[in-house]
């Protein structure tokens, strides 16, 4: 119960990657803020994780928009309590139509600096200012091993993705004075919505793969590109989030963590 009377605030909690690590540190008795743009979604979320005896409590914004972060901020620290912990795992991988192109479009590049970009740097200054005064705080950014290597049609994502990496340093530095540590976690394959559609994309442009279900696609090429040969888990991210905000991490900020069977090394 390492985060007792701790309060953290994830970002892209009503599913996938956001859900998986709010139940690590939910585990370990946090107490959770899912904040999603989807109601219905973080509602549900939020009451599965209530059900399992953890502290849970949905909050519908836009990371996008600096004025519904901000009051949904307020709101969190009225009810809960002030924030300890910070994660930045609201993300996207393009927008619609993705799945039948061969290249980022510019409402791609429009969506994923929006969210993943812009997003973390408006929920971590919100977040912040609170962290600040009581001079004490861990914000742990989501990235992707996508942002160590260029790859065919996701320059997009992967760009928004690189980006968040220096942000991350940043905000490294801007935070130190305040004793607020800032780092961020790249993962690796993860089966989500997200790697759901990138799948479908790869089994309608590639004919080797049009009988293949998006499962087959997704464990191929962890089979193909992963030393460690096994997919990674919401849960392994969660873990390492987990690390970053505690206090075993109380001498570490600005640095990045690869979460993904050893399939980038860097």
């Amino acid at each position: 119960m390492q985060f007792s009377n701790k309060v953290a605030l994830i970002t892209g909690g009503g599913s996938g990657l956001g859900w998986g690590i709010a139940k690590v540190l939910g585990e370990r008795g946090a107490n959770l803020a899912l904040v999603d743009i989807n109601h219905e979604s973080v509602q549900k979320a939020a009451e599965s994780l209530s059900s399992n005896g953890f502290s849970a409590a949905a909050f519908q914004a836009d990371v996008t928009n600096d004025v519904e972060i901000r009051s949904c901020v307020n709101s969190i620290e009225h009810e809960i309590g002030a924030i300890d912990i910070l994660v930045n795992s609201a993300g996207v991988i393009a927008e619609s139509g993705f799945e039948d192109s061969q290249e980022s479009s510019i409402e791609d590049w429009d969506i994923t600096y929006a969210v993943n970009v812009k997003g973390t740097f408006i929920v971590s200054s919100a977040v912040a200012e609170g962290m600040k005064s009581r001079h004490s705080g861990k914000i742990v950014n989501i990235s992707s091993h996508a942002s160590r290597i260029g790859g065919p049609g996701q320059s997009a994502y992967g760009a928004s993705k690189a980006a968040v990496l220096h942000l991350t340093q940043s905000q490294a530095m801007q935070y130190a004075p305040h004793n607020i540590n800032v780092n961020v976690i790249c993962p690796g394959s993860i089966w989500t919505p997200m790697w759901e559609r990138i799948a479908e994309k790869n089994r309608r442009n590639d004919p080797n793969k049009s009988h293949m279900t998006g499962r087959e696609i997704f464990l191929e090429q962890i089979e193909n590109i992963c030393p460690l040969k096994r997919e990674q888990t919401p849960e392994d991210i969660g873990n390492a989030v987990a690390f970053f905000a505690s206090d075993d991490a109380i001498n570490i900020t600005g640095q990045s963590l690869n979460v993904n069977g050893g399939t980038r090394m860097n």
